[in-house]
């Protein structure tokens, strides 16, 4: 009942927001910046509460990841918060279409979707860069995060709320639900009538739940099992490289390498650089029979294997006979997150980019640039793995929808 309370506040809310102009959103985003700045201390120490808890628990050490601030990440949100400001609004924006065969005059007018509902796990840098996102776009937004980050949410919410108030914003236009228990969440989902789109961040098991469970719009975003396939005509010094950061530099995050293809023509010859190199980095190998002959310690892949998201140092590899088994393995396994070739052969590239069917397709590349910042989107509401109503980072636009405007002279159909 207090969730359903929240969201009748949240909607009646959320008309202001629609109507407010560009000068009025981006000074309130220059509000919410100017607060978290100045309480950094505050969120951090709430923050380390969230992390001390999660390390009693034995919590794994990439979900640990995903919910630790430190100075920054908190730089990183506030520059995203700069992004935002500095696009683009897309609202109001016009689109003309010819006249009609009867003299109205027809145009398409983007407008926000509403009232965007967000369910999240541990990332508490998704709660600022929802908000600011919604907030731009004219929507409101519900947030309902995890227990692991109840205590970092609140006070990133609090923080958001007061700089609402400050620039004469209703403090309703951002709602945090604090019950975190199972039922809190199937409650959420079902807002039917209040929540235009829900939207969930976090890992597959989520996800799902949303799938089956929501009454509501949903847009899929997040889980992926991304890959670099290296061709036959690959650069071996791009590729290495670019593997080694795909995999390593984050595994906490969805745009990282779970899995690597190697051409059988440069297996031989890459494959053993491209083993010791992941060793050295601590990486735990799962391969198939080609690529288990290299190295006893190469854990012998499975069907899993090759479907999983690890989140950690982890990866499978497998040798591929051509760059059209390598599409297949990909169109068939991947979560149509974002996938890349590593190759010197234009005829190749253009087959992959144009074949593979995922949100984000790279040539020479690491995927770790899927990213709404990276983008220039600024902040990211997720990434969406979908083909409706959007697909790949999530920014502003993704965030509106479009009505048809009809303006006529006294005109009746016949």
């Amino acid at each position: 009942m207090e969730i359903l309370k929240q969201a009748k506040r949240l909607k009646q809310a959320s008309y202001a927001i629609m109507n407010a102009n560009t000068k009025q959103k981006n000074n309130l985003l220059k509000e919410i910046y100017e607060q978290l700045d100045q309480h950094r201390k505050a969120i951090l120490e709430a923050n380390a509460c969230d992390v001390r808890a999660a390390q009693e628990k034995n919590m794994p050490e990439n979900r640990i990841d995903r919910m630790m601030l430190n100075e920054q990440r908190i730089d990183g949100i506030l520059e995203g918060i700069q992004q935002v400001i500095a696009l683009k609004d897309p609202i109001g924006e016009r689109i003309k279409h010819p006249s009609l065969y009867n003299g109205c005059t027809l145009s398409q007018l983007r407008v926000p979707l509403g009232v965007v509902g967000i369910i999240y796990e541990a990332r508490p840098n998704v709660s600022v860069d929802a908000c600011v996102l919604c907030l731009k776009s004219g929507n409101a937004v519900f947030l309902r995060g995890s227990k692991d980050i109840l205590a970092t949410n609140r006070i990133l919410v609090n923080i958001m709320k007061q700089a609402l108030m400050r620039q004469g914003f209703n403090e309703d236009l951002i709602m945090l639900v604090e019950d975190t228990t199972h039922e809190s969440a199937r409650a959420f989902m079902r807002l039917h009538g209040y929540l235009d789109v829900l939207i969930p961040r976090g890992g597959a098991k989520l996800i799902q739940e949303c799938v089956e469970h929501a009454n509501v719009p949903l847009i899929e975003t997040g889980n992926g099992n991304c890959h670099v396939y290296v061709d036959a005509n690959a650069d071996f010094e791009k590729a290495l490289p670019i593997i080694l950061n795909a995999k390593t530099q984050r595994t906490s995050v969805c745009n990282a390498c779970e899995s690597v293809l190697l051409h059988r023509d440069i297996v031989s010859a890459f494959a053993p650089r491209l083993i010791k190199e992941l060793k050295k980095h601590h990486v735990l190998l799962h391969g198939d029979k080609t690529i288990c002959s290299f190295d006893a310690q190469i854990v012998k892949a499975n069907e899993e294997d090759y479907a999983k998201e690890y989140l950690a140092l982890e990866i499978s590899i497998k040798c591929v006979d051509s760059l059209e088994d390598a599409i297949c393995h990909i169109n068939q396994y991947s979560t149509h997150h974002s996938e890349c070739i590593v190759s010197e052969n234009k005829f190749a590239i253009n087959k992959f980019l144009k074949e593979v069917d995922s949100a984000c397709v790279y040539a020479n590349a690491s995927t770790r640039f899927s990213d709404g910042f990276e983008f220039g989107l600024g902040a990211e509401i997720g990434i969406s793995t979908q083909k409706l109503h959007a697909r790949g980072p999530m920014g502003l636009q993704a965030l509106t929808t479009l009505k048809y405007i009809v303006e006529g002279n006294g005109q009746i159909r016949s």
